[in-house]
């Protein structure tokens, strides 16, 4: 555990570690204790599991497991039809929750070595009767876009963002979400209906590479859908 990072980011990291345990796919319950991201095997660091949070309190989280492929055998026998990331996303979203309202992107495996090796990320080793299992790491962003470990203010942040305007980024309309066992997955077939988490005519969550921006209303435009914005969050904020 880095010594720098204030009391109260160790807390948040310490309940977003706890709440990850409780939903991970073990054959064993594990518990999360601090540890030095030194400790983890750089070689691990290199194909972690991560995932960017953005919302009222935006983290940066990594997870290393050393039987990782197990969960997915375990989940799918031939291994076609979900990936670690899918299953792992339930845990990550136990985490993230803990830091309040936001969103969570896309999980994919990527070398985590720069966010282990970074003074403010907190580092947990998962263990079970002293034997270890795998490392979470959570590097915690109240405001700002960190860079070399500092925070920008907003006029170098827009700044730096002026010199990327014509670069095209994935806008997504997102209309809701629900959680469903691999076992359903697997027995999807068509004509299947899914049950969202959200009712009729609630506002569409608009997402930028994966990262909440705005809400809208979804549209018809002659034979194309659209979405109208509603409310467009705060852009810079969110980009971070």
């Amino acid at each position: 555990m880095n010594p720098i990072a204030p009391s109260s980011t160790v807390q948040e990291a310490t309940a977003a570690a706890e709440a990850l345990v409780r939903l991970l796919p073990t054959t064993v319950a594990l518990a999360a204790s601090p540890t030095s991201g030194s400790d983890v095997p750089f070689g691990l660091q290199a194909s972690a599991t991560v995932a960017a949070y953005v919302g009222e309190i935006s983290a940066d989280i990594a997870l290393v497991l050393l039987d990782s492929d197990q969960l997915v055998s375990a989940a799918s026998p031939d291994g076609a039809a979900v990936s670690v990331a899918d299953v792992l996303r339930p845990s990550f979203e136990a985490a993230t929750n803990t830091l309040g309202t936001g969103v969570l992107g896309t999980a994919r495996v990527d070398d985590a070595s720069a966010l282990f090796g970074d003074a403010e990320t907190v580092v947990f080793a998962l263990s079970n009767g002293g034997a270890t299992a795998g490392w979470f790491a959570i590097r915690i962003r109240t405001s700002g876009i960190l860079t070399g470990g500092r925070s920008l203010d907003n006029d170098e942040i827009v700044g730096k963002l002026g010199r990327i305007n014509n670069v095209e980024m994935a806008l997504t309309v997102e209309i809701g979400r629900t959680r469903i066992s691999v076992r359903d997955v697997l027995g999807l077939e068509p004509g299947a209906v899914i049950e969202l988490d959200r009712s009729a005519g609630a506002p569409a969550d608009v997402l930028l590479n994966g990262r909440l921006i705005a809400h809208g209303e979804i549209v018809v435009i002659g034979q194309d859908y659209a979405v109208r914005i509603t409310k467009i969050l705060d852009v810079i904020e969110s980009l971070a």
